[in-house]
Formats: C-alpha cells, sequence, structure tokens
C-alpha cells in the first residue's frame, strides 16, 4: 500500500528530498504527474501521491520518508494497497530511464 502522511506533520520537509519517485510535495503545491498538473491534495502540510509511491520498492529496503520523520507520521495508507510485484512495476513506469534492479532483499522491504 501506498505510505501517506499524517496530520501530525509537523511541515520540516525531511522526507520530500528523499523520495525517490518525487511523491512527496508541501502543502499548498500542485503536483505533476505524466506530464499533467494536479491540485495539491492538502492545503496544510506534506503530502504523497498515492500514484507515485512505490513505498520505495525498487529502490530501497524501507520507505525512506518515514526511516527520516522526525514525528513518525509517515505510515502505510489503508485506502491505497498495492502487491510488491505492483509497486516495482509501478517503480519501473516512473523511471524508465533508469534500469531498475530485480526485487532483493536491499530494494524492497518485502524481501527482508
Amino acid at each position: 500500500m501506498a505510505t501517506k502522511i499524517t496530520e501530525e506533520c509537523i511541515n520540516c520537509g525531511a522526507c520530500e528530498a528523499e523520495c525517490p519517485n518525487t511523491a512527496i510535495y508541501s502543502g499548498g503545491t500542485a503536483y505533476e504527474l505524466n506530464g499533467k498538473s494536479f491540485d495539491a491534495l492538502s492545503a496544510d502540510f506534506y503530502y504523497i501521491v498515492p500514484d507515485k509511491c512505490t513505498e520505495c520498492v525498487g529502490h530501497f529496503d524501507q520507505e525512506q520518508c518515514a526511516a527520516v520523520c522526525p514525528v513518525d507520521c509517515c505510515v502505510p495508507d489503508p485506502d491505497h494497497s498495492e502487491t510488491e510485484a505492483g509497486l516495482y512495476e509501478k517503480a519501473k513506469k516512473l523511471h524508465p530511464e533508469k534500469n531498475i534492479a530485480e526485487l532483493s532483499p536491499a530494494n524492497s522491504r518485502f524481501r527482508k
């Protein structure tokens, strides 16, 4: 499932730069997906675009936003449940210019 940022967010911005998919935006900031611009999903605090979140599958062994969040407000989003295979395919689609390595314990929390 995608990760979400809860209302406990203190707007520190630590998570934004850590996301390999540029799925995290500050409150009130429009986001881009597939060459189109969309309205912000939150006006008040940082948010994660579910269609761009891969839970860092294909990149890291844990969600980088959650790893750096000082208040632990980056949590699984039960409204956006996905499989490891689906997240991996999404990562490859989001980054066609990159050679995303085969899944392993180094790039998928599902393999730990």
